[in-house]
């Protein structure tokens, strides 16, 4: 059987740390910002971390 590809959008978007936590980025931090509280927009810079149940799927796409 040939060998099963990596899905590059998710090999792009996210990145396993030494933990084993796979860490994303912050969606609604492209444009339209004025609108955006400072507290939030603040928030949105700090590191987010895939969900438990989520995690599975996205090691499965980026090996």
């Amino acid at each position: 059987m040939p060998k099963m590809k990596s899905v590059k959008g998710a090999v792009k978007r996210f990145k396993v740390k030494k933990s084993g936590k796979i860490k994303r980025g912050t969606a609604y931090r492209s444009h339209i910002l004025t609108k955006v509280d400072g507290g939030h927009h603040r928030q949105m810079r700090s590191a987010k971390y895939v969900d438990k149940a989520d995690a599975k799927n996205i090691k499965d796409c980026i090996a």
